[in-house]
């Protein structure tokens, strides 16, 4: 059923319900003008009543047929042939216009949504749809009439919002008021004689439904026809006349033709309604208030208002007749009325000199005549009538009392609970029209002639005095304010009352209290639990009202007491009798009485001597009642009412010692003699004073509810003057009313306990309850209440004993009515209350007082947990409602204590109470306290359908009640759950929540078992709940899913307990997607499924992929698809749809546009799981250009945050900038999620292009392109950065603030005001962080002292808000630019262009932040951020290696702001290193300094670049940097000793490269500042002293080393000890602190010294082992020092050489390798760091005498010589040397193999061909670096210079060690041969590489190592050649050198030491033996080099030289290095020095 969906038809969406409910004033965003434009093109179909939706017609069908139907606003629908069928059913069978049943069906499927059992596809669709479509249309038939009652209403009201709308469409409906109202009557008379229709009379069931429906037509036209009446139309003659004949002629309405069709309970109840309605017609235009009006009557031939009813004779005939042709009493109020009428048109005619003659006829039956015409002497028709009507016969005060009583018009809980029809219950206008008729009977005949006088109190009482307040403060203000000074009459009742007062103490008690407008009380069966906030007008009405009654009340003029006749005479007569010239007069009829001597009244006043009174009653009886003129106050005689009460009860009860009366006072004979009350004659009921007590109570209660100045008159004119006459203790202080009220309190309880087969003193109860919690409101007052409920246990009980009161409240359990209960509960939540609003006074004025406050609301709390909250649920309840309001008072007293006290502040008031509520409910909570609230919200939805089938609406209404506060409490609880110490273990309430409960059973129909969260998703799409539950359900959907993601271990998720997820998530999509839903729950909706797409993974991929499909006919807007092709609808489409117009929602609703971003924040985050899903959106890319488009867009400026003026926005008061700040800060969320959303994108495009090749990997996604032009233009960057890295963040608001507090209010703690929500769930705007409504809760007490105080620190406290507000979206934005200036590093890196602007922003940025002076917690958090983003433009401008001179300032520019921002004293990052910030930002800028300092090295390292000037910037920015870096590190090494921490880790990490890069010599070559610094700090000893006691290996938490592949601190200590080596100065310093004892002493020590530090570890595999990479390190750090201190390290020597002995093991170890022994990289580097060590050392240590040295170098030649063997021949042998590695890492594995499945290698050479194998070619590299590292290391041992540039006699002899020959025995150390045959393998390499390009790559790079190039291998290859050929001529020079035969024993020894061994003992035989041995081998050797070898040699070394000299030469040239010829220099050597034999 589709639809022009350009645009959408008001006709079609708003119902008429709707437009009713907007018009009551329920707009709901709804505007005016909206209002207006949808009530126009309704005009004629509210028109016309008779017939709304019209008549079926020819042209109407038509235009169906034709398939376009353009309706009255003008919009044009589509009509498919599919719809005619039904809309031409719905047509006929309801008997409207095709056209209206187009509409209507349209409206019926867009509001309701297609009912679940038509079945689309079925031939019987239509009649079908048509069943379903019936109480729709039935409702807008209703509804069309009832749209004309708010607009009568607010025509007559200028104050109604909709006025203005009023008068404009008013006119056009109703042009004139007197022929509408006769349409609508005669409209009213054809439907009471109606008859069902054809169609329906063979079917009694649709017959009865038709018959109802016509029956609530009737009534509906009869309240159109009141409001018509009430101001719109005239009361003419003819109308007046017609509603008067209708009214009798249909008997009220009750005259019906399908009468037998209205016999069920609600047909009655719609006739009883019409016949009330019909009551207050026929009283309403009779107009009595102007008949009664001076001059109100005018009866002439010429009358000025020509079209009132009595100007015409004529019809006040037919009226007249009409009225007394009807005898029944319910007609007695039309009767008295009419009778009103005619006294007044009486009087008016016997004024005049002459009667028109129009009226003679009239008046010729109605007042007698005389001679002289018409005389007044005789009884007239209206008093004849009057006494008629007047009558206790007649019932007047019956039916009146019974329509005020019984009727929904005038009762709001009768209307609940019946389910009336009448539109709007107990409505001003009805009272207001009964005020009238009393008032005319009160002016008809003196109140003091009715005869029912009882009767009349009554009905005045229940019409001024039981109904809400707002319905009868009115009419209570108005009789204050006019009816009292109107005339004597119409105050006659309350005159008459108290002129019996205190004789007769109920009626003017009762009379005041109903006139005081604070309506019915509690105990009043009429009342009704309707939790209305007082509007302002109320709350003044009720002022005006309550001190009316206190003015008359504290000034009575008359007391009246009754005289027994025998006092007035004797000797000692009290009174007498005055003669009549005294006491008679005019004025004061009757004799008059004196009293003889003063007398003391009850109340304390004195009645003086020779008082005059005048007698009441009948004189000669034995009794007389005198009423004395004597002024004095009411409240007085009530306080001696409740003392004499309480004095009788304690006689009664026997607790009279302490009261007897019994004074010590002087008594003087001339004090004034004390009356009772007994002896004035106070009349009590026969049950005894309860009743009047009671009545006292109640008055006093209503009176000081809510006014505090008047409660305080009140209770200062009753403690004022003298005491009351009952108090006879004249030393003690009379009792005041908290201590009366609290001794009836105490009373009452103690006797309802004790009599137990009587009903408690319920009403006496309730109303001493009610009176305390009355005088808590009393500042004076209230300190009385709390001691006394501390001082008994009546009440809540004790510890010992569960009190009075808990026997008492059961004893309701068997009535089933609580009142007490519920009054109960009002005390205890008056009294947290008052305890919260005036905790600071109390703890700053009186702290014990506080104590007292928490005592005892722990002892309500506990009463009220223990007694009503665990059991309420079983108890028997006459009123379902009782049970809804237990409930909810009980679950909002705990919400309250959450929100005012939550247990998550620390040191908030009130904690132990919500701690303990915590404890009950959560963390120590047991089934009992749990199920109240999870059984309610399960069976809600059940019960609710129960109530609403059975009519009961007010039960209703309070289950909304219960659930609003059952939700919110759960809220709150599952909230803080989240924020307390036991978070992470699921609690009960949460499994209750997850679990199946008993669901229904006590009501009728529910399943047996039900889900509760399948219950709260319901709740969502549940209208019936009004407005509020949907949201609260949504929102503890939203917590507890929060809840359940935090907790450890737990198993439930949200869709694991919906019975239908597809349905529920429909639901919530519908709710998101439709525009007229509540803003609020949409808001919700889209926070739960944010939530649940990041914590519930399945819930989150139906909410993504929209598994479910909506019918084309089904739902909202379902009408715009009928092709038969279901749309898939979900979360994900819907957002995309409507960020389509993500401009109107920017300007119209960015906070809904915000919450949509959110959520697809989210659902990109987690795209990996919904790739499917997301993929086609990415691809097509409309959403990244939106996306775009909202990042680029504008802010505009920050809004200014200063409060200057509250204005009021929906009930709430707000700041006059909450609304610009609310809106810039929702924007601003709306940019930085958008960012996100791009950035976020371009990380998945990024992170799904790692594995593929590098050609795939330069394709752009289309979320980078949609944004590229804004990141590359320098407008828009220029603005957008700057724009999210501002700050409007004011500290200096928060230190106001809190200096304010301490001098005003020391004892308030702004922390104690943080708002609870999650920030997601909170407002931006003047409530964001801070709760405004608490603190106006909290500066009440003080705001009558000093107002304009408190409205400051308020408006101060806004705008903290608004200012947080801003800084927290601000901080936001920068943190999401950060984020996506991160992810497009790839694709702007590198431009130049790009690279200048980014240095330009990160030089005005970082100046910023330099700048920057604020302080505070929340500036750590925008520092950090901005910091963070500064880093992220230097990571997209990155080094250059050509910075442009601009460029070059640029940077200076940043380095000179850098330093600023390092040596801040605002934001000091020291204090961030040290953990004193609450926001850590020293990582960033470490960064950012590593950045400067490296990019200032390469800048350094240029020729020319920098000026001094800049250099100088560069060196203070160094020196600062240092300082701060060297103090960061000595914390973090402090900190890294006490525990294990990743934050430490990544701490020092980050300080170490910034250290390592600031140090460098070629930036920093004068280290003496920072080592200065280092000394002081003693930094490097605590790193030594952190080496020596951390886990090196990381084996204290595995897991951890599992997950980072290396342990903590480790590798940063070591690159720490690493920087420092490789500085002579340092290297010093680091050697004096005791380097070599802490690598001694440490947690791997006694590994190295076994010898057992393996490459990897059993822990970790394929890794290798933390433990060898630091061993590898400490050997690469001590060879550093050892290079750096040369040969100026005589000491440290010494101490290398003993640890060397200490590592001798390991280092055996890795020398002893053979080509038969698997090689790793590990070991190999190990290999390397040994050999390296001992080649510093020997370096440092040639020709040194130290004897430790000489050993230890002994002991290293004699194992490199083999170690060299075995290199040699795996050079020579590449492919044995690969069959031998064995990869560690996944890494190395993988390219080793990959290098495996080439061909073998045939030759050395070919080991370093780039093509074949690059792995194998890196290896071989790293030998022939090894060769030339161990060469040269043997090189120095030996003395080789010395033996190049010295004479023979120099020589070391001793070191002649390689052996002239030309074998190669791999077992062997090497010989001559095996250094020929190394030095022709690295020639060949050589000859092979020197002819290619220098830079040519021989091996790609990897992830921890640059690629391998030519110029890299040259160099190695020609250090081993130059090695081996220098160490090959050195030792055959020394060698041929040795003496030949004779040698000494020491040269032996010598020989043996050459051989490996040491020199044998000589005093051994056979060592003796065994030397000689060996000399003979050497004189052999010897001999046979004398014979030639040496010439064989030497010829090979000359050779080999040759051949190398032109290749030495070429590589020259690829190094790059001008250096020696070597060969030249060895080559001229071996020619002149080794001679070669001829």
């Amino acid at each position: 059923m589709a639809a022009d969906i350009s645009k959408r038809s008001n006709l079609v969406d708003v119902t008429y319900q709707s437009l009713h409910q907007n018009l009551s004033g329920h707009l709901e965003g709804t505007t005016l003008e909206q209002l207006a434009d949808i009530i126009k093109p309704r005009v004629d179909q509210l028109r016309n009543i008779a017939e709304p939706f019209g008549r079926p017609s020819d042209a109407s069908k038509k235009k169906v047929d034709s398939g376009s139907v353009t309706l009255a606003d003008g919009v044009a629908l589509r009509v498919e042939d599919a719809d005619k069928e039904v809309v031409f059913t719905i047509s006929k069978k309801l008997d409207i216009d095709q056209l209206q049943a187009l509409v209507l069906l349209r409206s019926f499927l867009y509001n309701e949504g297609l009912p679940e059992g038509v079945n689309t596809d079925s031939a019987s669709l239509a009649d079908e749809l048509v069943e379903a479509i019936t109480p729709f249309y039935y409702s807008e038939r209703l509804h069309i009439l009832r749209t004309l009652i708010p607009l009568l209403r607010a025509e007559q009201n200028a104050s109604d919002p909709v006025h203005e709308v009023a008068g404009e469409v008013l006119p056009l409906i109703i042009p004139d008021g007197g022929e509408f109202a006769d349409t609508l009557l005669t409209e009213y008379l054809r439907k009471t004689h109606a008859a069902v229709p054809n169609t329906s009379q063979d079917d009694t069931r649709r017959a009865a439904v038709w018959a109802k429906q016509n029956a609530k037509e009737q009534l509906v036209m009869l309240e159109v026809l009141f409001w018509t009446m009430w101001g719109y139309a005239t009361c003419t003659g003819s109308l007046v006349a017609k509603i008067y004949e209708t009214a009798y002629e249909t008997h009220l309405g009750s005259q019906q033709h399908n009468s037998t069709y209205l016999l069920d309970e609600e047909s009655g109840q719609i006739l009883q309604d019409s016949a009330a309605l019909w009551i207050l017609l026929t009283v309403e235009v009779l107009e009595l208030e102007r008949a009664a009006g001076p001059g109100g009557v005018e009866i002439s031939a010429e009358p000025e208002d020509k079209d009132i009813y009595w100007a015409h004779p004529e019809f006040l005939k037919r009226i007249h007749h009409a009225v007394i042709s009807q005898g029944n009493s319910n007609f007695a109020c039309t009767y008295i009325a009419w009778t009103f009428v005619l006294s007044r048109i009486s009087h008016t005619a016997l004024q005049l000199k002459e009667i028109p003659t129009s009226y003679t006829n009239f008046f010729d039956s109605l007042i007698p005549k005389d001679d002289g015409g018409y005389s007044n002497e005789g009884i007239r028709a209206f008093e004849l009538m009057a006494k008629i009507g007047l009558s206790p016969d007649a019932g007047l005060f019956r039916l009146l009392l019974t329509l005020l009583t019984t009727s929904p018009l005038f009762v709001t809980s009768v209307a609940w609970r019946t389910g009336s029809s009448i539109t709007d219950p107990n409505a001003v206008a009805y009272r207001s029209v009964l005020k009238g008729l009393l008032v005319a009977i009160v002016e008809l005949i003196p109140v003091e002639l009715i005869p029912d006088f009882d009767g009349l109190l009554e009905v005045w009482v229940a019409l001024f005095g039981r109904s809400e307040p707002q319905a009868v403060a009115g009419i209570c203000r108005q009789f204050w304010e006019a009816d009292w000074h109107e005339g004597i009459a119409r105050r006659a009742i309350v005159d008459v009352a108290r002129s019996r007062f205190p004789v007769q103490v109920k009626p003017v008690i009762r009379l005041l209290r109903g006139l005081t407008a604070t309506g019915f009380l509690e105990t009043d069966p009429l009342s009704t639990a309707d939790h209305v906030e007082p509007t302002a007008q109320l709350v003044e009405e009720r002022q005006l009202c309550t001190r009316a009654v206190f003015d008359f009340f504290d000034e009575l003029p008359t007391f009246t007491q009754v005289i027994h006749t025998s006092t007035c005479s004797g000797a000692h007569a009290l009174y007498e009798k005055l003669p009549d010239r005294y006491g008679s007069s005019s004025a004061s009829p009757g004799p008059s009485f004196s009293n003889l001597r003063p007398l003391r009244l009850p109340g304390g006043s004195v009645l003086p001597a020779k008082s005059v009174g005048q007698l009441l009653s009948m004189d000669g009886g034995d009794l007389i009642v005198v009423a004395w003129q004597h002024k004095h106050s009411g409240w007085k005689v009530l306080l001696e009412l409740l003392t004499d009460y309480v004095n009788r009860r304690r006689l009664q009860s026997g607790a009279a010692g302490s009261y007897a009366d019994v004074s010590f006072s002087g008594r003087g004979t001339n004090q004034p003699l004390a009356l009772k009350l007994e002896d004035i004659g106070v009349e009590m009921d026969r049950g005894g004073d309860e009743g009047i007590i009671i009545d006292v109570l109640d008055l006093i209660r209503s009176v000081v509810h809510e006014n505090q100045d008047l409660a305080q008159q009140l209770l200062l004119s009753m403690e004022s003057g003298d005491p009351v006459v009952s108090h006879t203790m004249s030393e003690t202080q009379p009792p005041d009313l908290v201590q009366l009220t609290t001794a009836i309190l105490e009373e009452a309880l103690t006797r309802s306990v004790g009599q137990h087969h009587a009903a408690p003193r319920t009403n006496l109860i309730t109303s001493a309850i009610s009176v305390l919690t009355a005088l808590l409101a009393v500042p004076n007052y209230s300190n009385r209440v709390w001691l006394y409920i501390r001082s008994t246990s009546s009440l809540f009980g004790s510890d010992r004993n569960t009190g009075v009161a808990s026997a008492v409240l059961a004893a309701e359990r068997l009535t089933g009515h609580y009142t007490m209960t519920l009054a109960l509960l009002h005390l205890v939540d008056a009294l947290f209350t008052e305890a919260t609003s005036t905790v600071i006074l109390a703890t700053q004025q009186n702290p014990k007082l506080q104590q007292v406050k928490e005592e005892v609301l722990m002892r309500a709390a506990r009463f009220v947990h223990s007694e009503i909250w665990v059991e309420h649920m079983g108890w028997k309840y006459a009123q379902l409602g009782d049970r809804f309001e237990i409930g909810r008072r009980v679950s909002t007293f705990y919400t309250e204590v959450f929100k005012h006290s939550s247990p998550a502040l620390k040191d908030a008031p009130f904690a132990k109470l919500s701690q303990a509520i915590a404890d009950a409910l959560l963390f120590k909570a047991t089934t009992s306290t749990v199920n109240p609230l999870v059984a309610s919200l399960v069976t809600g939805a059940s019960v609710m359908g129960m109530l609403y089938a059975s009519r009961r609406y007010g039960d209703a209404r309070r289950l909304v009640y219960l659930l609003e506060s059952h939700l919110a409490l759960t809220r709150v609880l599952l909230t803080y759950k989240q924020k307390s110490p036991g978070s992470s273990k699921i609690c009960l309430l949460e499994q209750a929540l997850c679990s199946r409960v008993g669901g229904g059973s006590s009501f009728e129909g529910g399943s047996s078992r039900a889900d509760p969260v399948d219950a709260l998703a319901a709740y969502v799409k549940e209208r019936s709940m009004g407005d509020v539950v949907p949201v609260a359900a949504m929102q503890v959907l939203f917590a507890l899913c929060s809840s359940l993601s935090t907790s450890e271990g737990s198993a439930s998720t949200i869709i694991g307990h919906l019975s239908d997820p597809e349905a529920t998530v429909s639901n919530m999509v519908r709710i998101v997607q439709h525009p007229y839903d509540d803003a609020l729950l949409r808001n919700a909706v889209w926070n739960f499924i944010t939530l649940a797409v990041d914590k519930e993974p399945a819930l989150a991929r139906l909410f993504v992929t929209g598994r479910f499909r909506m019918p084309s006919v089904k739902g909202k807007e379902k009408a715009e698809d009928s092709g038969g092709n279901s749309k898939t609808v979900s979360a994900l489409s819907v957002a995309c749809d409507m960020l389509e117009s993500w401009n109107e929602l920017w300007e119209l609703n960015p906070k809904l546009l915000a919450s949509l971003l959110r959520f697809l924040d989210v659902v990109w985050q987690h795209g990996h799981e919904h790739k499917t899903s997301l993929d086609p959106i990415r691809k097509d890319g409309k959403l990244f250009e939106y996306l775009a488009g909202i990042v680029a867009e504008e802010l505009g400026p920050t809004p200014d945050c200063d409060t200057e003026t509250f204005i009021v926005v929906d009930g709430v008061l707000h700041s006059d900038h909450h609304d610009a700040v609310s809106t810039y800060s929702y924007r601003s969320a709306v940019k930085s999620h958008a960012a996100h959303v791009l950035a976020t994108d371009i990380r998945m495009h990024l992170q799904a292009q790692d594995g593929k090749p590098s050609g795939c990997s330069k394709e752009k996604p289309r979320s980078y392109t949609a944004i590229d032009s804004i990141l590359r233009s320098e407008d828009q960057i220029t603005e957008l950065i700057p724009e999210a890295s501002s700050s409007a963040y004011r500290p200096e608001l928060h230190d106001e603030f809190t200096e304010l507090l301490k001098q005003h209010y020391p004892t308030l703690s702004l922390d104690h005001l943080q708002a609870q929500e999650p920030i997601v769930e909170r407002e931006y705007g003047d409530d964001f962080a801070f709760t405004v409504s608490l603190i106006r809760l909290r500066l009440n007490p003080y705001a009558s002292d000093d107002e304009m105080q408190v409205e400051a620190t308020v408006r101060q406290l806004h705008a903290i808000n608004m200012n947080l507000s801003l800084a927290h979206v601000q901080t936001t934005l920068a943190e999401s630019w950060q984020y996506l200036l991160l992810q497009v590093v790839p694709y702007l890196r590198g431009d130049v262009v790009v690279r200048s602007q980014l240095l330009s922003l990160a030089d005005t940025l970082s100046s910023d932040i330099a700048a920057e002076r604020r302080l505070g917690e929340m500036m750590s958090n925008i520092h950090s951020a901005r910091l963070s983003l500064l880093l992220s433009l230097l990571e997209i401008a990155w080094f250059s290696t050509s910075d442009k001179k601009e460029e070059i300032e640029r940077f200076l520019a940043l380095v000179k702001n850098t330093r600023g921002i390092v040596i801040s004293t605002a934001q000091s990052p020291y204090k961030s290193i040290l953990g004193q910030m609450p926001v850590p930002f020293h990582r960033p800028l470490l960064q950012v300094l590593y950045f400067c300092a490296r990019h200032s090295r390469s800048l350094a390292r240029r020729p020319k670049a920098l000026n001094a000037e800049q250099r100088l910037a560069i060196a203070a920015l160094l020196d600062a940097a240092l300082v701060f870096v060297i103090d960061g590190l000595r914390v973090t090494f402090d900190r890294a000793c006490l525990q294990l921490d990743l934050d430490v880790d990544q701490d020092m990490e980050l300080l170490v490269a910034v250290f390592e890069q600031c140090t460098r010599p070629d930036l920093n070559p004068s280290p003496t500042l920072w080592l200065t610094r280092c000394q002081e700090t003693d930094v490097v000893r605590a790193s030594l002293q952190l080496f020596t006691r951390m886990d090196v290996v990381g084996l204290a938490d595995v897991a951890l080393l599992r997950a980072r592949k290396q342990p903590l601190y480790t590798p940063h200590v070591l690159t720490f000890h690493m920087a420092l080596a490789s500085i002579p100065p340092a290297a010093e310093r680091l050697a004096g602190e005791g380097l070599l004892v802490a690598y001694i002493e440490n947690a791997i020590s006694a590994a190295i010294r076994d010898g057992n530090i393996d490459v990897t570890i059993p822990e970790l595999p394929g890794e290798e082992s933390p433990a060898h990479r630091a061993y590898c390190s400490m050997l690469s750090i001590i060879a550093g020092v050892s290079t750096a201190l040369g040969r100026h390290g005589q000491f440290f020597e010494s101490e290398v050489c003993g640890l060397l002995q200490f590592y001798s093991e390991q280092i055996h170890r890795a020398l002893s390798w053979t080509i038969d022994d698997a090689l790793s990289l590990p070991l190999l580097e190990e290999i390397e760091q040994v050999v390296g060590l001992f080649g510093a050392i020997a370096q440092g240590t040639a020709g040194s005498p130290n004897e430790a040295v000489k050993r230890v170098t002994r002991l290293f030649t004699s194992d490199a010589l083999l170690l060299l063997q075995q290199l040699n021949y795996a050079l020579t042998h590449p492919n044995h040397l690969a069959s031998l590695f064995e990869p560690i890492t996944a890494e190395e594995r993988t390219r080793f193999e990959a290098d495996r499945a080439a061909s073998s290698v045939k030759s050395p050479s070919e080991a370093v061909d780039p093509m074949r194998r690059p792995f194998l070619a890196r290896l071989v590299h790293r030998l022939y670096r090894l060769s030339g590292t161990l060469l040269s290391a043997l090189i120095d041992i030996s003395g080789a210079e010395t033996v190049l540039l010295g004479e023979p006699e120099d020589w070391q002899v001793s070191q002649a060690l390689i052996v002239p020959h030309s074998k190669v025995v791999l077992g062997e150390p090497a010989s001559l041969g095996t250094l020929l045959e190394l030095g022709n393998c690295s020639l060949d390499i050589l000859r092979l590489l020197v002819d290619r390009p220098p830079a040519q790559a021989l091996t790609p790079a990897t992830t921890s190592e640059k690629a391998l190039d030519v110029r890299d291998t040259v160099g190695a290859a020609r250090r081993a050649l130059e090695a081996s050929l220098l160490y090959a001529v050195t030792q055959l020079a020394t060698w041929l050198s040795k003496p030949e035969f004779d040698a000494p024993a020491d040269d032996a020894d010598g020989d043996a030491d050459m051989l490996g061994g040491d020199a044998p003992s000589r005093d051994s035989a056979a060592s003796l033996k065994e030397r000689r041995a060996a000399r003979k081998a050497s004189m052999t050797l010897a001999e046979r080099l004398r014979r030639g070898m040496t010439g064989e040699m030497a010829a090979d070394l000359q050779a080999l030289l040759a051949r190398a000299k032109p290749v030495v030469a070429k590589s020259a040239g690829v190094l790059g290095e001008k250096d020696v010829d070597l060969t030249q220099v060895l080559a001229y050597f071996v020619q002149e020095r080794i001679s070669v034999p001829a």
